[in-house]
């Protein structure tokens, strides 16, 4: 699935003005706590939360995610997305819970990392 497509099932909008909308990602991941993004996760292009700082960014860095998306309509402050920019990773902010935003990704065919 490319990140454009992400962006239209989750209606979300980009809130980064640079970043390669055509990018395949394959995997997925939601999670609030950054701690378990780091110790658990792996192979994740995208990463799904609800907390709104710069650790957000600095994780999906560090785990070569390619896209963040702010679930429940949260929009992270200009350095954020600043930050995000210069790593190249895209950020969006969807309407949708993570419940339900976690679910219409799976539904569409992206998956945990294999």
């Amino acid at each position: 699935m490319k990140i454009k497509e992400m962006q239209k099932l989750l209606n979300a909008e980009i809130l980064t003005k640079q970043g390669d909308l055509d990018k395949d990602v394959r995997s997925a991941c939601g999670s609030d706590m950054m701690s378990d993004v780091l110790a658990y996760v792996k192979d994740q292009a995208v990463l799904l939360t609800g907390l709104v700082n710069m650790q957000v960014i600095r994780t999906a860095e560090m785990m070569d995610m390619v896209c963040v998306v702010f679930v429940r309509g949260k929009k992270p402050a200009d350095e954020i997305i600043e930050l995000a920019e210069s790593k190249g990773i895209v950020v969006m902010s969807s309407q949708f819970r993570m419940y339900d935003a976690c679910g219409i990704l799976y539904s569409a065919g992206l998956r945990k990392g294999e």
